[in-house]
């Protein structure tokens, strides 16, 4: 029960700070725009506007992608989504707001983003600001590679199979 409480919490946070920034912005606040934003913070998972898309027509909700795109600008802009270029064509997105600094390992095979925290990337971070003499504000750091298979070839990670042509177990 706790844990419902404090996504309810959560979700009225995001839900106040998006009217702030649409009312300062002099943006409409439509029904589909905090639509879209429960359906982000309903979710921890990164996600990709066509993953958005198909959640919000699952939902009943009769969405463009015009919608989903211009809204997730909005939320991108006023700091409660985080947009990620992973490697490929399409941006991902990831709830921004209460959540801690974090860094993303991709999977070369099914693409599948794991989320990691390291505190020595933080001490790297800030040791190269000083000896660069800036204030690091944030960093992005995103790792690829390869799975380590188990003795099946599945990986290890997500249990997708794969042969041993497709991906070395380095």
């Amino acid at each position: 029960m706790k844990q419902d409480v404090k996504v309810s919490k959560t979700k009225d946070d995001v839900r106040e700070l998006f009217t702030a920034y649409l009312e300062k912005n002099n943006q409409r606040k439509t029904p589909e725009r905090y639509a879209i934003l429960d359906e982000i913070y309903s979710h921890k998972e990164h996600f990709d506007v066509d993953d958005l898309y198909i959640k919000m027509k699952n939902r009943n909700y009769h969405v463009s992608r015009a919608t989903v795109y211009n809204t997730l600008d909005l939320l991108v802009d006023s700091g409660l989504v985080k947009k990620h270029q992973f490697g490929k064509n399409t941006s991902h997105y990831e709830q921004a707001f209460g959540y801690k600094q974090h860094d993303h390992l991709i999977c070369n095979r099914c693409h599948k983003v794991l989320e990691f925290c390291d505190p020595r990337v933080q001490q790297i971070t800030s040791t190269m600001g000083k000896l660069l003499h800036f204030e690091v504000a944030q960093h992005s750091l995103h790792l690829y590679g390869d799975p380590e298979l188990d003795e099946a070839g599945s990986c290890k990670q997500c249990g997708k199979s794969f042969s041993n042509t497709q991906v070395s177990n380095a």
